[in-house]
């Protein structure tokens, strides 16, 4: 199974043209994906540079025949402008059956004077050749360490919920199809840009062991490249954006069950296609 996580920068290349067609068509150079996972996607949005207010995750899933579209819309507001919505968020896409889908928004705690957003978390749930998985997809708040953290607990949380829901299969209801029992499993894949550095207290937070019946997440990168630095994965070839030095934001963790079947990690250095670069997951 091959996974890839990307933050698309709604199609905005280091050449400052929004291209989606080059966004797919890089994904599917880079690697015959089962999934790929999409952050910063829009719709109606024509103050981000380049946008022309067009709907992406309609765009997108056009762009994927053959894969199911699961959208994310973490901001959802009236543009006073146009009488329409200007929405934001994550999108997952799956050439597996997605069983169910579940939309997370993320806590978005008051912080008088910080610039943020609402963010959410995407999760699928697939039948995979290895098993039932759940795979989520997320971009944390950059401007608030505050809400980052209270973010990574929500996650961290919702990780422990859906073991002990794999743990304690729920009852169905013949009489009652939404109580129709779905089964939640407990191994994870977790991806997308945390707004975190390698180095970061806020990694650690992700990571730390959870309980006794939750299997914690451990990052990918470790797995395949035990004692070397992360790769980069932002500050490439944007240097109007980014300065400095290139670092690292984006992650693949998956729970320790699945760490047995992690074959490969690696970041594409290869497109400026964003203003981050595409890490692709290999397992087993």
């Amino acid at each position: 199974m091959k996974l890839i996580t990307w933050n698309i920068q709604w199609g905005r290349g280091a050449d400052g043209r929004v291209d989606l067609e080059r966004i797919v068509a890089h994904a599917r150079r880079l690697a015959d994906f089962d999934v790929l996972c999409v952050q910063e996607v829009s719709a109606g949005h024509t103050r981000l540079p380049g946008c022309d207010g067009g709907n992406q995750f309609e765009r997108l899933a056009r762009l994927l025949p053959g894969f199911e579209p699961v959208a994310g819309v973490a901001t959802d507001v009236l543009d006073p402008a146009s009488g329409g919505r200007r929405q934001f968020g994550n999108m997952v896409f799956s050439r597996l059956a997605v069983r169910q889908v579940f939309r997370h928004l993320l806590p978005w705690p008051a912080e008088p004077g910080v610039m943020s957003m609402q963010r959410i978390a995407v999760e699928a749930d697939l039948e995979t050749p290895l098993g039932p998985l759940r795979v989520t997809t997320t971009h944390l708040e950059y401007y608030s360490q505050r809400q980052r953290a209270a973010q990574i607990d929500r996650l961290r949380e919702l990780h422990r919920e859906a073991a002990a829901h794999a743990n304690a299969p729920r009852p169905g209801n013949a009489a009652d199809a939404a109580f129709e029992p779905v089964a939640r499993p407990a191994a994870a894949i977790l991806v997308g840009d945390f707004n975190f550095r390698p180095e970061d207290p806020d990694r650690a937070r992700m990571l730390a062991p959870i309980d006794p019946a939750t299997p914690a997440y451990r990052d990918a990168w470790d797995i395949v490249h035990p004692g070397l630095p992360h790769a980069p994965t932002v500050g490439l070839y944007d240097r109007q954006q980014w300065p400095g030095p290139p670092f690292t934001f984006d992650f693949i963790f998956v729970s320790e069950d699945l760490a047995p079947r992690v074959r490969d990690v690696c970041v594409d250095a290869a497109t400026d296609a964003s203003d981050h670069q595409p890490m692709l997951l290999e397992l087993a």
